[in-house]
């Protein structure tokens, strides 16, 4: 049913909606790899086993959450790759599932008041707000193709940045209509919507490269491979853990925000970590990145008010088909960053607002010094880039202002009330 969590409905219905919430991970899910050195194939494979592990750790209360490629470990990753090669990279991934599984059982025994106490809305709503925020700059360069103007151009010498962002414009414009005012099943697959018309916009404009479509395979085996154990790889990639478990948590209170269901309760923190972290250490065996939930599928699944876990089976199941057709994977990656981009600034907002958001339901006092405080010192070193460094050990972007907030959260005393 439209706008209500029901729990987890296994109908073949909803599987167009699984495929809408993959297109809107798949920028980021394919990008991720491809920055860290990974195999953007693989990544489609594992991101849709790591959601079904995922969902077979919350089936007491199944989260529709969809899990792929965590963005947190690209400088790891790639540098590992480079000094201890890929498999051995793998294995400290490998590691950090386990690391990230065993905190998982810090919660269950500690319960929800851990998470109460170390990480209460003051905290986790600017970290919400930073998730969207920090992706401002990769949405609207989506849009722009600031990063791809070149290729464009070769394939259309008269195709300028002014014409991405009408492409992009008239994909947002098509997913706001389809919200606004459409009815019936349209208006459950307004981001899908958006992607077919600017895709075919783009095609008016000359810049889809049909050629990778026709060269690709039909049936392509993704590029698995097995880790390695280095201890010097697993020591350094086990820290990383750190930004994509605040990651979750705020993940999980976003999501719980937007069905109005408390999934910290039921099935609980302790599951979905466990979950997240699992999928994290399959991944490695097959040379995949690290798992973690996806804000921009949170976003959609607010839009588009399609509650059901099961869409978020269909979406798995899809991501694990396309690891294996190169024809429909081509076709996927033909689609222009630009067109991806004007939904992802729609996208990324409403994450933001959803930090917002948990601030006003808990009726934060914003006029109190103290909480204040927290949120400046969240919001500004984690989006002005400021980083802190330990040797090899990195603290930046969410992780930083999430340890900020913690920090704070815990030394500065609270108002008498």
């Amino acid at each position: 049913m439209l706008g209500k969590y029901e729990g987890y409905k296994f109908r073949l219905k909803d599987s167009i909606l699984g495929v809408q919430f993959l297109f809107v991970a798949f920028g980021a899910l394919v990008l991720m790899p491809i920055l860290s050195g990974l195999d953007p194939s693989v990544a489609l494979f594992t991101s849709g086993i790591g959601t079904l592990i995922f969902q077979l750790f919350t089936k007491k209360q199944v989260v529709p959450i969809f899990l792929a490629s965590s963005f947190a470990f690209i400088a790891p990753i790639s540098l590992a790759i480079s000094k201890w090669g890929l498999s051995a990279a793998m294995g400290g991934v490998f590691f950090a599932g386990i690391a990230y599984s065993l905190f998982s059982f810090v919660i269950k025994y500690k319960g929800i008041s851990f998470v109460n106490k170390y990480l209460p809305p003051i905290v986790v709503g600017p970290v919400i707000m930073c998730i969207g925020l920090i992706l401002a700059s990769s949405a609207v360069s989506m849009a722009t193709s600031s990063n791809g103007l070149d290729a464009y151009k070769a394939l259309n010498p008269n195709f300028s940045q002014n014409d991405s962002l009408i492409i992009a414009f008239i994909s947002l414009a098509t997913t706001l209509a389809c919200i606004m005012f459409s009815k019936g099943f349209l208006k459950l697959i307004p981001i899908l919507c958006g992607i077919v018309v600017g895709y075919i916009i783009s095609m008016c404009y000359g810049i889809i490269d049909y050629s990778k479509i026709a060269n690709a395979p039909w049936f392509r085996v993704p590029n698995f491979s097995a880790p390695s154990f280095n201890f010097d790889a697993i020591i350094f990639m086990i820290p990383v853990i750190i930004a994509p478990i605040i990651e979750h948590i705020g993940n999980v209170i976003a999501i719980s925000n937007v069905t109005g269901v408390d999934f910290t309760k039921n099935p609980g923190l302790d599951k979905t970590l466990l979950g997240d972290g699992v999928a994290t250490s399959v991944a490695a065996l097959f040379a995949g990145p690290p798992c973690t939930t996806y804000a921009e599928v949170t976003g959609a699944i607010r839009l588009t008010k399609a509650y059901n876990p099961a869409i978020m089976t269909f979406s798995a199941l899809s991501a694990i088909i396309l690891a294996f057709i190169g024809k429909i994977g081509a076709i996927m990656t033909s689609i222009p960053p630009c067109v991806l981009g004007g939904i992802m600034i729609l996208l990324f907002g409403i994450i933001a607002s959803v930090g917002i958001e948990s601030l006003i339901k808990d009726k934060t006092d914003m006029e109190d010094p103290r909480n204040m405080a927290i949120l400046a010192l969240i919001i500004i070193p984690t989006l002005g880039g400021m980083s802190l460094n330990f040797g090899s050990l990195s603290f930046k972007e969410i992780g930083l202002g999430a340890i900020i907030g913690i920090v704070l959260n815990i030394i500065l005393p609270k108002r008498a009330k």
